[in-house]
């Protein structure tokens, strides 16, 4: 594992916010068994009862919570503040999924049996998770996984580890047993090590398609453990028919650039019509060209701050000169407005005429605008490509968005509404490369226990009514009588 320093930096500033050692991964994990047996058999309505004390903790603490996380990543305050209260509103809903979900049921058998459906825990937990929501990614896995009744080691991005440990603290802080989680900063070896650790009974990650993908291959040799993948996209917002262009244009705005595109539900591809779609790109890009760039505590307002790092920026500067180097056509530039630093003014490209698009995630602000010719050339391109994360048409009639929803493959299929921006009480998840078919959010109950089904009696009763030889001794047929 890593021996090197962890140190997070504002992107906006390059000013220190955390420094630290990486976690060590054996005594983690071994904190974590060690906790388990007494974790797993408090009552439900106990541990149910301290995420409740969490959502009060986290409440009191949203202002200084709020400000290291636009620090960390350079969100702005108010995207920040929204990541908060996201997390909030996540804790009372996973609370309600895991009844819903996960319920205790009896079920009526013949002869008076009764079943009883029961879920139990799994054991220990790996949770991975990315820089971009810092503390409501972690949250969203970490506090079905304690309903359910497992312990869990937290191994949050090297870029965000402040974000992550302040939201570790919360949860001490609402009175969860230390042991129930445990915080093990690090790197890429610190992610390896917790993915193979033998004695984790499953992991809930969150990140690259690349990394999922070998994690995928790794796991084929442990059937028995739990592996959940939320990965990358390339997600489509088609726009067709509009009624309202302005709205279609905020629309596509927000999908694409709040965060600065650093969201795995962005839009990356803009579908329109050919030879009807120049009210719509004027549309977005007057809206383009009022956006403010800026630092998270800036005044007035931004509404995009830095990406993640000056290595980030720089892959996605390379990225939109291969675009532009293939046949893109420039309708807005991808700029480094503040020298040294990654800030990235939004980007608009035309790459109808890109043979051979590649098909991957930008994770930034750069949105491409393909023309087509017809609704059904639409549905064909938004469905080119590996992955199936979210999708949106705007305008259309009923019709449309019918055959829109059937044929677009995507775990969120969304009409006249942004590709971000899932409501907390929805599964979340995707198709393709975007996912292993393990939703998250809502549906995060389902992977994070397991059903067992009991049938019960109070007395037992049995008999062989057929196939048996005649015992010794038994008085046959004829001598009953």
């Amino acid at each position: 594992m890593s021996a090197a320093e962890i140190i997070s930096t504002e992107p906006a500033t390059g000013a220190i916010v955390w420094r630290g050692w990486p976690g060590d991964i054996d005594v983690e994990v071994a904190e974590a068994r060690a906790a388990w047996p007494e974790w797993a058999s408090r009552p439900l309505a106990v541990r149910v009862e301290t995420i409740r004390r969490f959502i009060n903790v986290l409440r009191g603490q949203i202002e200084a919570l709020t400000d290291v996380i636009a620090r960390e990543t350079g969100k702005p305050l108010w995207d920040a503040r929204a990541e908060v209260e996201g997390t909030m509103a996540g804790a009372e809903s996973a609370i309600a999924a895991y009844r819903e979900r996960t319920a205790q049921r009896r079920l009526e058998g013949a002869m008076g049996t009764k079943s009883s459906l029961r879920h139990k825990p799994y054991g220990v937990l790996g949770i991975i998770t990315p820089f971009n929501f810092p503390v409501q990614l972690p949250a969203g896995q970490i506090i079905p996984a304690l309903i359910a009744g497992n312990t869990v080691v937290l191994k949050p991005s090297e870029k965000t580890p402040a974000s992550a440990k302040m939201l570790v603290e919360c949860f001490y802080s609402a009175g969860l047993p230390h042991g129930a989680l445990r915080f093990a900063p690090g790197g890429p070896a610190e992610g390896k090590a917790l993915a193979s650790h033998k004695d984790i009974d499953g992991l809930l990650f969150t990140g690259t398609t690349i990394t999922g993908m070998a994690l995928h291959r790794q796991f084929a040799e442990t059937p028995q453990k739990i592996l959940s993948l939320e990965m990358s996209g390339n997600n489509p917002i088609v726009a067709w028919k509009l009624t309202d262009i302005h709205a279609a244009a905020t629309l596509i705005v927000q999908s694409a650039f709040m965060s600065a595109g650093q969201r795995c539900g962005a839009a990356n591809r803009l579908i329109v019509e050919n030879g009807n779609h120049a009210p719509l790109v004027e549309a977005i890009t007057q809206l383009m060209d009022r956006l403010i760039i800026g630092e998270p505590h800036a005044d007035p307002a931004p509404f995009l701050g830095p990406v993640i790092d000056n290595a980030a920026a720089d892959n996605l500067q390379e990225a939109y000169l291969d675009l532009m180097m293939s046949g893109g056509k420039a309708i807005r530039r991808l700029d480094r407005p503040i020298p040294g630093r990654p800030f990235l003014s939004p980007a608009l490209i035309d790459v109808t005429d890109v043979q051979s698009r590649p098909d991957r995630e930008l994770f930034g602000p750069i949105l491409q605008l393909i023309r087509v010719g017809d609704f059904d050339e639409a549905i064909i391109e938004a469905n080119t490509t590996r992955f199936g994360l979210t999708s949106s048409l705007l305008g259309g009639t009923p019709q449309m968005y019918d055959r829109f929803w059937s044929n677009v493959g995507a775990g969120v299929v969304n009409w006249n509404r942004a590709t971000i921006g899932s409501p907390v009480n929805a599964p979340f998840g995707g198709t393709g490369l975007s996912g292993n078919h393990r939703p998250g959010a809502f549906y995060a109950a389902d992977y994070c226990a397991y059903p067992v089904i009991s049938s019960e009696v109070e007395q037992a009763r049995a008999s062989i009514g057929i196939g048996l030889k005649q015992a010794e001794n038994a008085p046959s047929e004829a001598d009953s009588w």
